[in-house]
């Protein structure tokens, strides 16, 4: 993946996300009468501007693409002509100055709906939710968990791939639900149901791959330990591994599937492993050294090898999950719904402390993540976007001054009151408003440059 792939990548997540947000605030200004005098996509020197429309709104496309704004006309902000002071934003109702700075958030929840609508429509390809070995001593263990048996059904709601499940826990573990009911299928057509108990799930345990902890691993058809492809800047490649190698032993320990080898070499970062491999029915001895990598905050060898795939017997274990339109809409409005309320929940959890604020992600990681969900193909790359125009909606509504949830949180203390609050006393919130933010945005930036320094 490109370094320029990943930054369009970002930036057209960016002008989508924005754009819609800013659009809501516009959209209602004009509505509610009031005169909108520039709608802005980004910040700084502009590079596109134009003014349309009756009231010759400026529409500016500027050099800098982490924001935007919508600019109305307000006496607070300079000199405003008699016969405009009607549609000056000051002298509008509470209700309808609430009203439009609400539209910003409530667009992009919409954008997400949509977004997740769109998905549902046109299918997501999964796994299907077949249990692997059971990881002993963890809360699946102990509910008797087998391998092969295959999730249908979670707090009696039906899953049909591993995405569905892993989310349908991840809900649970955050609320550390002591008895949950998981329905399962044997490979038999046996229907049982047993009970998970999540209370002993941190929220620390949330971050990565936290079914492990739960004790659950995604099915795997056996694979003989057979090279089909050979990343050519890998370790595997330099080291001189070749296409239909087959790997016997890794120092000196037998090899007999591909889940063995993958183990080994994720467990070896920077560890030199010695192969011996069957090459035109001789055996030969390479030494590779496993690459330092990150995946989900873990510390892993990769070595860039992939292996001879039984199509036939991957087809059994893909599913593609998709709804007539009705459906997919009731669907995309929960999902928004159940996305919404977990982003809460995890940020409460980061303010009392139950949640490392580590998980917190700058503008670096996601612009990777939307680099790599946009590698993976469409249906990735929305989901993507709608995951983080929930994220967005959820970030302006937090009563921060500056924050559309800060006027908001105003206006209902005017509402409150019968009058505005101080000037003095918003501005007090405006500078506490911009340390909160500075300082969050710090937080992000540092997680980012230490995601990268570690990896």
């Amino acid at each position: 993946m490109t370094l320029l792939f990943t930054i369009i990548a970002f930036i057209i997540a960016l002008g989508i996300l924005i754009t819609f947000h800013e659009f809501g605030h516009y959209l209602v200004a004009r509505w509610s009468g009031v005169k909108v005098l520039r709608f802005s996509i980004g910040f700084g020197q502009p590079l596109f501007k134009k003014r349309l429309g009756k009231d010759q709104t400026e529409w500016v496309l500027a050099a800098i693409p982490l924001g935007g704004y919508v600019k109305m006309l307000d006496e607070r902000e300079g000199e405003v002509a008699p016969k405009d002071l009607p549609r000056s934003f000051n002298r509008q109702p509470v209700g309808r100055r609430f009203a439009i700075v609400a539209a910003g958030p409530i667009a992009n929840f919409l954008l997400a709906i949509l977004f997740y609508w769109l998905l549902f429509i046109i299918g997501v390809t999964g796994m299907k939710p077949i249990l692997g070995p059971v990881v002993p001593a963890t809360p699946a263990a102990f509910a008797a968990f087998e391998a092969g048996e295959t999730i249908q059904k979670i707090g009696g709601k039906s899953v049909a791939s591993w995405q569905d499940a892993r989310w349908a826990l991840l809900k649970y573990a955050v609320d550390q639900t002591p008895s949950l009911p998981v329905e399962t299928i044997t490979a038999q057509g046996n229907v049982t149901q047993r009970i998970l108990n999540l209370s002993n799930i941190s929220a620390d345990e949330l971050d990565g791959d936290f079914l492990n902890k739960i004790g659950f691993s995604s099915y795997q058809p056996a694979m003989k330990p057979v090279i089909a492809q050979v990343m050519k800047d890998g370790a595997a490649h330099s080291a001189g591994v070749m296409v239909g190698d087959e790997i016997l032993a890794v120092n000196n320990d037998d090899i007999y599937d591909w889940i063995e080898l993958v183990t080994v070499i994720r467990s070896n970062p920077e560890q030199s492993l010695t192969l011996d491999i069957l090459r035109d029915k001789k055996v030969v001895k390479i030494v590779v050294t496993p690459e330092l990598a990150t995946e989900n905050g873990n510390k892993i060898g990769k070595v860039g090898i992939a292996p001879q795939v039984n199509a036939a017997e991957l087809e059994k274990l893909i599913v593609n999950v998709s709804y007539p339109a009705g459906v997919a809409l009731l669907k995309a409005i929960d999902k928004t719904w159940d996305t919404t309320v977990l982003t809460l929940q995890m940020l409460v959890k980061m303010v009392t402390g139950d949640v490392s604020w580590k998980n917190i992600s700058g503008p670096i990681s996601i612009a990777d993540y939307a680099g790599q969900s946009a590698q993976m193909g469409i249906s990735s790359y929305i989901g993507f976007l709608a995951l983080i125009s929930i994220s967005l909606g959820v970030l302006n509504l937090l009563p921060i001054p500056i924050l559309d949830g800060g006027h908001l949180m105003y206006y209902v203390i005017e509402i409150v009151r019968g009058k505005p609050l101080p000037e003095s006393v918003m501005l007090i919130g405006q500078q506490i408003g911009m340390t909160l933010l500075f300082t969050l945005m710090i937080f992000a930036i540092y997680n980012d440059i230490y995601r990268i320094i570690s990896g």
